[in-house]
């Protein structure tokens, strides 16, 4: 039963509403399919890096430096100062660039951006193990 004016029939069965008979829509064209792999990446390897450096650290870079007593060298001083003064500070910098390359927009234009950004939130628990792994003699 349709009317002149319309091409639609009065009554509607519920299974025009089905998916399958709407429209197609086309994903964004500048929408970054890609985009949650480098904060991906870079959290998963945080979640093995940060308890490391905070164990190397936090524990070892002391007991370098206690083993010496009080005649340390001013460079094996210095690289526990750089590896504490990374550890507390560091970490402000992971956090807020991790949550940036989460938190950008999926777009392709901020692609490169967000992939800096899970690069530098590995910086600083990579410089803390580096240090620590190659701590001068006392």
């Amino acid at each position: 039963m349709t009317t002149a004016q319309t091409s639609r029939p009065a009554y509607q069965h519920p299974a025009y509403q089905h998916p399958a008979y709407q429209p197609v829509r086309l994903p964004d064209p500048d929408r970054d399919r890609f985009a949650w792999i480098a904060p991906t990446i870079a959290t998963v390897l945080l979640l093995v890096l940060v308890p490391l450096a905070l164990l190397f650290g936090g524990l070892l870079s002391v007991l370098a430096a206690a083993g010496c007593g009080s005649d340390c060298s001013k460079e094996l001083e210095t690289s526990v100062l750089v590896i504490w003064g990374t550890l507390c500070f560091g970490g402000f910098v992971t956090h807020a660039a991790v949550i940036t390359s989460w938190a950008l927009p999926w777009k392709r234009r901020y692609s490169a951006l967000r992939a800096w950004m899970a690069v530098l939130s590995l910086l600083p628990p990579l410089l803390v193990l580096l240090l620590v792994f190659n701590l001068p003699k006392g």
